[in-house]
């Protein structure tokens, strides 16, 4: 059981009209996704070829940022607003897109690309079923 499952059951008032299976899911990929993108960047930062690899880094940690935005916003449940949430997980998504194809470019060379690229593919994904729950 996630710490975000276990929070969540724990929360004193009723969470309604949120599918709280892929609440938790997208919470828990966002998390997933930024430690990725956070730990990509410091390890393009250790390449010999770090120059070639300065939007990698710059798109990851951007991607790393917005993913721990959404996780924090998503795990507030108190008068969630849904437009912020939509405009959230709209973003959230979009940047994980990017990071995506960013580091899809250099995974072949370098795994922990291949890593971020498949933890962005997965937060996207459970940005766009969140979004389809709204």
């Amino acid at each position: 059981m996630s710490i975000t499952e276990r929070m969540l059951e724990t929360y004193p008032g009723s969470i309604t009209g949120t599918d709280q299976a892929r609440l938790r899911a997208c919470v828990d990929a966002c998390a997933a996704c930024a430690e990725a993108c956070d730990a990509c960047a410091d390890a393009c930062l250790s390449e010999r070829s770090v120059a070639d690899l300065t939007v990698c880094v710059r798109t990851t940690l951007d991607c790393a940022e917005v993913c721990g935005a959404t996780r924090r916003v998503l795990t507030r449940q108190t008068g969630s607003e849904e437009r912020v949430l939509r405009a959230l997980l709209n973003a959230c998504a979009t940047v994980c897109a990017v990071c995506r194809a960013e580091c899809e470019q250099h995974a072949a060379e370098h795994a922990h690309c291949r890593i971020c690229a498949r933890e962005c593919q997965i937060c996207e994904q459970a940005c766009r079923d969140m979004l389809s729950t709204l």
